[in-house]
């Protein structure tokens, strides 16, 4: 279990605990006969890989395939479309892979090593603002030797190059479909994934069938899945109690989550799963902007900001305090916030901004997402509003925003403080701090610091033993929690709520939290 009351730390782990309400599913249009169908408020942005670094990745994982992939609870990447792959140097930059013979796209063209470097390079050229192309940086050149070799150049040395590889970043799309200056704008896609993307309404559902012409590491349990977006969790809960929605997966509010845990005996039909979840939030500052260019009104907020209580009074305890950018359970996690701020103390706050040459009340408006990380969202906004303003040092704006409206401000550099939420693209510490730092990173902020820009992480990335670098990535996050640029917020437990004929609950998030369809199955008896 977590600790509220203590600095996160810990590992992974799963726990089962029985819960609701029937059995069945009612098929609905864009069905297929006994399909799973999945509840979730994440719904993609587009069905492009090189447009989106965002929940879209949950579908992605299910239709497109990529050279390497997570298997069963590990973090250690193995081979997918490709047999083999691995460095061809002694300092990480070199990267060589061999696909599998006789791959094709569910469109039945070929998959060979010109549709890999094709679907590296668009994504690097479009350079989408919401995609992924950040990720695949550190890629200098790609050539291919016949049709099956694919030679990966890198700028520099980066031993995590095989996690990006088994991201959906490197999702491998068919040249004759994805225009390679372009991103797609049709529904009609050609991927070589576990399933075939049968049928497909923006914001309503995607209908999934299985993928025969598949050759991958996934052995597929269900003859098709049928995912249902919703905007609404208290809909999505409502259709799974009618036997609508065989499984949610995000999108739970904690009060749904804690009426489940009590009221066990009036849903004995549903089990709800805890996972111990690596998504975190949490506060962005845009130093351009000058409400808060001067770091001490940064460390105010820091100082003041009180994570117990807001995940006791918002979240219900099915969140814990994060006092790191890298979570518990993630190699290298430190304590570095609760270690250069301690807890919350109005008065320290108040003598830095004194120190600074800051009377009266700061004022600062907090931007969020009103539709992507659960209804929940607005009311976590409007706790940090009613901490900040009871200290008496700040006078704070509430805006929320739909997904994308946001996003394309976020790009823009628009605004000085906005909420964020983060799931990891692989389990290792250099993806919660890369990301977010350098001249060009995902958060529209430029944020270059010669010692973890040009030092640490450059090292980090030398070391093909992840375990070994913990010295570095502490020193990054004494770093973070010092600028106080990037404010985490709170690690998120995540939860499953499924009907008891559906087996495999169990082994279908990877080490990524993406969910893996392919292994979930309905029981055939009872």
């Amino acid at each position: 279990m977590f600790s509220q009351d203590k600095p996160l730390k810990g590992a992974a782990v799963l726990v089962t605990a029985t819960l609701l309400a029937g059995c069945g599913s009612l098929l609905g249009e864009g069905e297929t006969e006994d399909a799973i169908v999945i509840g979730t408020t994440s719904t993609p942005s587009t069905l492009d890989p090189a447009g989106a670094w965002d929940g879209s990745w949950e579908l992605y994982r299910n239709i497109y395939q990529t050279l390497m992939h997570f298997p069963n609870s590990s973090g250690s990447p193995e081979p997918d479309a490709a047999q083999h792959c691995g460095f061809t140097d002694t300092v990480s930059s070199v990267y060589r892979c061999v696909l599998k013979k006789d791959l094709k796209f569910s469109g039945g063209n070929p998959l060979n090593a010109e549709a890999v470097k094709h679907s590296f390079e668009r994504t690097l050229d479009i350079a989408a603002d919401s995609g992924p192309a950040q990720l695949l940086q550190s890629i200098d050149r790609i050539e291919t030797s016949g049709d099956r070799t694919i030679i990966f150049h890198l700028k520099r040395p980066d031993a995590t190059f095989p996690l990006v590889l088994a991201t959906p970043a490197a999702s491998i799309v068919d040249p004759a479909v994805f225009p390679a200056d372009r991103l797609l704008e049709t529904s009609e896609i050609s991927g070589s994934g576990p399933y075939r993307l049968q049928d497909y309404k923006d914001g309503e559902f995607a209908e999934l069938v299985r993928n025969e012409s598949y050759n991958g590491s996934a052995e597929v349990k269900n003859t098709g899945v049928t995912v249902r977006y919703f905007k609404d969790s208290a809909k999505m809960v409502e259709d799974l109690k009618k036997g609508e929605v065989d499984l949610t997966y995000r999108g739970l509010t904690p009060e749904q989550i804690t009426d489940f845990e009590k009221n066990r005996t009036d849903y004995p039909d549903i089990k709800l799963n805890e996972v111990y979840g690596t998504e975190i939030r949490y506060l962005v500052f845009n130093p351009q902007h000058e409400e808060v260019s001067d770091p001490a009104v940064r460390k105010a907020v820091a100082q003041v900001v009180d994570r117990k209580a807001l995940v006791r009074n918002v979240y219900k305890r099915t969140a814990a305090p994060l006092y790191s950018m890298v979570p518990g359970g993630i190699t290298g996690h430190t304590s570095a916030f609760y270690e250069e701020y301690g807890e919350p103390d109005v008065e320290k706050a108040r003598q830095t901004l004194a120190q600074a040459g800051i009377g009266g009340k700061v004022r600062l408006t907090l931007w969020y997402a009103t539709d992507r990380y659960g209804a929940v969202t607005a009311d976590e906004f409007g706790e940090i509003k009613r901490q900040l303003e009871a200290s008496g040092l700040f006078e704070v704006t509430l805006e929320g925003r739909e997904w994308r409206e946001l996003q394309k401000g976020i790009a823009e550099g628009k605004y000085p403080v906005f909420g964020r939420g983060w799931f990891p693209d692989f389990p290792d510490a250099d993806n919660y701090i890369a990301p977010f730092v350098g001249e060009e990173n995902a958060l529209g902020a430029p944020y270059e610091h010669k010692v973890l820009t040009g030092t640490l992480l450059p090292r980090s990335r030398k070391e093909s033993d992840r375990g070994a670098v913990s010295d570095d990535f502490g020193r990054a996050q004494e770093i973070l929690a010092e600028d106080a640029r990037l404010l985490p917020l709170w690690q998120g437990k995540l939860y499953i709520a499924a009907h008891d004929d559906i087996a495999g609950v169990e082994w279908c998030i990877d080490s990524s939290t993406i969910m893996r369809l392919w292994e979930l199955d309905r029981k055939k008896s009872w």
